[in-house]
């Protein structure tokens, strides 16, 4: 099951991804972001149900990237493709 199943979305979440690459911790985004570090938790392991458009945006910016790297959407298509 992908983050996301059974929610009614396929979004999936790179955050762990960018983190690496950037080598920056969970709670040094969230203090810079101004959020918890719960809630990035809950964005970070796809359980997030929304996120406010100006939190994106502040994540984005410290991560230095666009939406669409933190972001993308699983299509059944791939699901099936990967089996």
């Amino acid at each position: 099951m992908t983050a996301g199943e059974g929610e009614g979305h396929a979004v999936v979440v790179h955050l762990d991804r960018l983190l690496r690459e950037r080598g920056m911790t969970l709670a040094s985004l969230a203090e810079k972001v101004g959020v918890t570090n719960v809630n990035l938790s809950v964005l970070k392991n796809g359980r997030a149900k929304a996120i406010r458009f100006s939190t994106l945006t502040h994540i984005c910016d410290v991560l230095g990237c666009q939406p669409g790297d933190l972001l993308s959407v699983r299509r059944k298509e791939d699901s099936a493709a990967e089996s």
